[in-house]
């Protein structure tokens, strides 16, 4: 039983849904069975090695699409029975899409997650695959169909617009121009929130455009991920639908933002194991995931009535793009997407309670509206009265000119704006027609040039970006590589990719590939190192991953169907090479050995990585090898069967001789930090370079602050925050290491030359300088110098997150003096740590505001006066309670005793609600005492501080008074009573 659409507008809460996909082929192979079972919303998975432990779950959708389904005459997964449980994508969009679409058409922003492993159906569910559309183009098709439906009463563009986020770098996916190597940046507005600084936004008049759009970014996502060495599980897509709605009768604009987001696959998350190798939260490729984790489980906090201090939107890309959607001003729905295999248990597991949490969010969506309409009603209303004011003044004669040449510029202003405010979207309607003819043109003369001439096709882990990059041999010698500038060149990118890869050459309608030099080139899973001719369908593998399919002349191409060379194909034919390939079990029957298959698709499943990590392995100069091996292949149990086959990695050191064996998680955890290392590298020979005054390159310089202990020692898992604010008023340690600058142009020139660096840190009063290094072109510096702030500012903190520490090359002649640093200003440890962050306010800024200074130190001494009056308070006080005392323990007499018991009782009220008083009181001594004028603080801050003070102080005053003033009031209206019923203290 299903939610109703409609319920989605009773609550901010985020929607969250859960579906389950059939096996896929490995599953299958591998005699996998079903953990998963669903009831109406409620769905259990159960542990394959404890039946007894099964965990429960309940969310707002549950899909069960795993079994009860069946193919009709165009494709369309259906059930098999009618009414049956299968959820197909029609029943999705119903649930999900159509309650986004409605939000998103009444002025709230929408936003739709989709989570879970790679391989579980996230891009199945978002996008879709041939004739099952996903939930993106169902979305869009009908939200030009609601707009064609209300286009009498009112006018509506949509802006288009798709990105990808991959290691903390955005990529806009529909951009013409070339891309910054460190991606677009993150920027924050007051009124927009946070937003991608030149994202391109492509208006849109119909659902065709949007298809073309996203086929265009699709072959932009795969071209970069191959540049980038990484797949589509590893990045972030967003597809940013903006609906403007201007309703013309109430002058009403209307503008939400429609966000479609398939995260990357979140298996990467999980620790290996036994041997606890967990994955860094620190790693920039994993980053995104586990700071999204951070930000759910905070706002599930806040929203069962926990006290959260910081919720860390600002610690990654993904979830400052996402504050709206979580905790903000949007109606969310998160899908989550399941394997049902005993295999996936663990990541099944976590993709649950990921779920759960996310399911407690509340946000604050409201109606985005604009006035925009009025304000054109309201320019041309004053432009006719500019022109009934000149013409009047034109019947006056000349006397007015001036002021009539004034007019005629407000007027013209006027009109130059409405005409800005109506022409914009048809200016960037023509321009983006321009783009679409474009691209119309290129994929017409892609079309021709398919049935003309062979290609090769890009083969891709993710299924949805095979077959998007085509790239044609046309007649003639085509040579291969990243050399793009070449006139007959094909230009691809990749690891392991030369300069100059390989040629092809179609002559008389024959191909062959010539591998060049030290290139990688195999064909059909065998290493190929002299010329090849190519068959219709071969496979290709160059560099280290770069898969492609090759296609031959239309009169080579049956009625085959291409979609079984897919990446475990290749990958496949890769381990038969190496003699792993699948055989009948030892009984004789046709089934294989589920646990034989397991351990195959592992295999093939790391073979490529192996490759990556050995090809990066070379580039960074390591020395380390990795291969891939079974482990207890040879054995099994009287049936055959063998449950502990298992695959590890033999990881060897060429250097020193040291072999480690390494299971399959903590392969692939390390290797993704082998892979941000590479990163970093491939960042440091395009950027991280010290250029002259001129601009010319100097030399690469190798430097990285370091946090580290009181001691110097690097810090560990547990000592990483994840909230900078934690460390105000703390201790604060880190390292600033220069390892090594190489290729120093100045020594290069003349050998009896040398260098130094010089720096300075925050508010370091001199300049520091590394020790002198003669005669080397790559001089090893191997410096380090400690830093420490004793009582952490809010200063410091942003200058470690948004400044830079500047670095100078000086160079040295032989026979000049070596530059030092001057220590006598600094303060440092006893264990020689230089001290920054000091606490004395600026000189500057106390010589400007003498005056208010004076001003704070005449409040202080009140305030040590009031000090001192409460002191002398408390003390008559006490003096009043031993006179108190003394008389209830020195009278007698009957009458008197009779009489004291109700005044004792007055008087312990009246010293009660004195005692209260002063406790309001003490509290403002103590704000008093705490408020002190900011470090930072200039001229105009201190005059706040200042009255601030006065304030506090008045206050203060006037709660003492109140307090000392109603308990002598109390005292004598005592004393006044008991004298006029006893006659007693006379």
């Amino acid at each position: 039983m299903r939610a109703k659409a409609s319920d989605m507008h009773s609550k901010d809460c985020v929607k969250v849904a859960v579906r389950v996909r059939p096996f896929n082929k490995r599953e299958r192979d591998a005699g996998s069975r079903c953990i998963i079972s669903l009831v109406s919303t409620s769905i259990s998975i159960q542990d394959p090695r404890d039946c007894h432990n099964r965990r429960s779950f309940c969310f707002d959708y549950a899909y069960w699409s795993h079994s009860g389904f069946t193919k009709d005459q165009t494709g369309l997964f259906v059930p098999e029975e009618l009414g049956g449980r299968y959820a197909d994508q029609h029943s999705v969009f119903q649930d999900l899409g159509v309650g986004i679409l409605e939000n998103a058409l009444q002025g709230y922003n929408a936003t739709l997650l989709a989570y879970g492993q790679t391989g579980s159906g996230k891009s199945y569910s978002m996008v879709g695959y041939g004739p099952n559309k996903g939930l993106v183009p169902k979305l869009c098709d009908r939200l030009f169909e609601a707009i064609r439906e209300h286009q009498e009463n009112r006018q509506c563009q949509v802006f288009f617009s798709m990105l990808e986020i991959y290691n903390e770098q955005v990529v806009d996916l529909l951009s013409r121009g070339s891309r910054s190597a460190a991606g677009l940046r993150v920027r924050e507005e007051l009124q927009k929130g946070f937003y991608v600084e030149g994202l391109r936004k492509i208006p849109c008049e119909n659902v065709l455009q949007v298809e073309q759009l996203m086929e265009q970014g699709t072959r932009t996502r795969t071209t970069a991920a191959t540049q980038m060495n990484a797949n589509s599980s590893r990045s972030h897509m967003l597809i940013i639908l903006q609906l403007k709605q201007i309703f013309s009768k109430e002058s009403i604009t209307k503008q939400s933002n429609i966000n479609l987001v398939d995260l990357a696959g979140s298996e990467r998350q999980r620790s290996s194991g036994s041997e606890a190798d967990r994955l860094k939260e620190g790693t920039a490729i994993n980053l995104s995931l586990t700071t999204l984790g951070n930000v759910i489980s905070a706002l599930a906090d806040v929203a069962v009535g926990k006290k959260v201090v910081h919720i860390p939107y600002r610690d990654s890309v993904l979830t400052k793009l996402l504050q709206s959607a979580l905790g903000g001003n949007s109606r969310t729905v998160m899908i989550a997407t399941l394997s049902p295999a005993d295999i996936c248990y663990e990541e099944s597991l976590s993709t649950l309670r990921y779920a759960e949490r996310a399911k407690r969010i509340q946000n604050r969506a409201v109606v985005n509206e604009s006035p925009t309409e009025r304000l054109v009603k309201e320019l041309k209303a004053e432009n006719a009265r500019l022109l009934q004011k000149l013409s009047r003044m034109d019947q006056e004669g000349r006397r007015a000119s001036d002021e009539s040449k004034e007019l005629r510029q407000l007027l013209t202003q006027n009109e130059l704006q409405i005409r800005a405010i109506q022409t914009l979207w048809e200016q960037h309607l023509q321009e983006a027609l321009k783009d679409w003819e474009q691209q119309y043109a290129n994929i017409t003369q892609e079309r021709r040039m398919m049935q003309m001439y062979p290609y090769i096709l890009n083969i891709n882990e993710d299924a949805q970006l095979s077959g998007v990059v085509k790239l044609f041999i046309q007649e003639g010698e085509w040579g291969i590589g990243l050399c793009d500038s070449a006139p007959r060149s094909i230009s691809i990118k990749g690891l392991g990719i030369q300069e100059h890869h390989a040629v092809f050459r179609n002559e008389q309608r024959r191909v062959t590939l010539t591998p060049l030099t030290g290139s990688k080139v195999i064909i059909n899973g065998s290493a190929v190192y002299e010329t090849a001719e190519l068959q219709h369908l071969d496979r290709l593998i160059l560099g280290s991953n770069c898969t492609y399919l090759f296609v031959g002349y239309p009169s080579e191409r049956g009625g085959e169907d291409w979609s079984r060379y897919d990446y475990d194909y290749f990958q496949s034919e890769l381990a038969a090479a190496e003699g792993i390939r699948l055989s009948e079990s030892s009984t004789g029957c046709s089934q294989t050995d589920p646990s034989l298959l397991a351990v195959f698709y592992d295999y093939i499943q790391l073979m490529p990585m192996v490759a990556e990590a050995n090809q990066m392995s070379q580039e960074l100069s390591k020395g380390v090898e990795f291969k891939l091996e079974i482990k207890n292949l040879a054995l099994s149990d009287y049936r055959g069967h063998d449950l502990q086959k298992d695959i590890v990695v033999r990881v060897a050191a060429a250097g020193s001789k040291q072999v480690w064996m390494w299971s399959k998680a903590k392969f692939v955890n390390r290797k993704f930090l082998i892979e941000e290392v590479y990163q970093q590298f491939k960042a440091a020979q395009r950027e991280d370079n010290v250029l002259g005054s001129e601009g010319t390159e100097e030399a690469i310089l190798q430097a990285q602050l370091v946090p580290c202990t009181s001691t110097g020692l690097p810090l560990g898992e547990d000592d990483i925050l994840i909230d900078p604010s934690e460390v105000l008023g703390r201790r604060l340690d880190f390292q600033l290491v220069l390892d090594q600058c190489c290729g120093v142009r100045w020594i290069r020139e003349a050998r009896n030359r040398g260098i130094q660096i010089g720096f300075r840190v925050f508010d370091c009063s001199e300049l520091l300088y590394t020790p002198a290094v003669w005669h080397n072109i790559n001089p090893l510096l191997d410096y380090r110098v400690q830093f420490t702030s004793l009582q952490t500012s809010q200063r410091l903190l942003d200058y470690l997150q948004s400044s830079a520490v500047v670095l100078e090359l000086w160079g040295l002649q032989e026979g000049c003096s070596v530059l030092s640093s001057s220590l006598g200003a600094v303060r440092m440890t006893a264990e020689g740590v230089f001290i920054i962050d000091m606490l004395d306010p600026p000189q500057a800024a106390l010589s400007d505001s003498a005056e208010l200074s004076c001003s704070v130190r005449a409040l202080q001494q009140d305030l040590e006066k009031l000090k001192s009056l409460n002191e002398s308070l408390r003390k008559e006080n006490d003096s009043l309670r031993e006179q108190l005392n003394t008389v209830k323990n020195g009278a007698d007499g009957a009458r008197r005793r009779s009489l004291r018991p109700s005044c004792d009782a007055e008087f312990a009220r009246a010293l009660k609600v004195f005692y209260h008083s002063m406790t309001s009181v003490r509290g403002q001594l103590q704000r008093l005492r705490r408020h002190r004028p900011s470090e930072e603080s200039d001229l105009l801050g201190l005059r706040v501080f200042v009255d601030e003070q006065s304030r506090l102080l008045r206050d203060f005053s006037e709660q003492l008074e109140g307090s000392v003033s109603t308990l002598k009031q109390d005292v004598a209206a005592i004393v006044r009573r008991k004298r006029e019923r006893s006659g007693i203290w006379s």
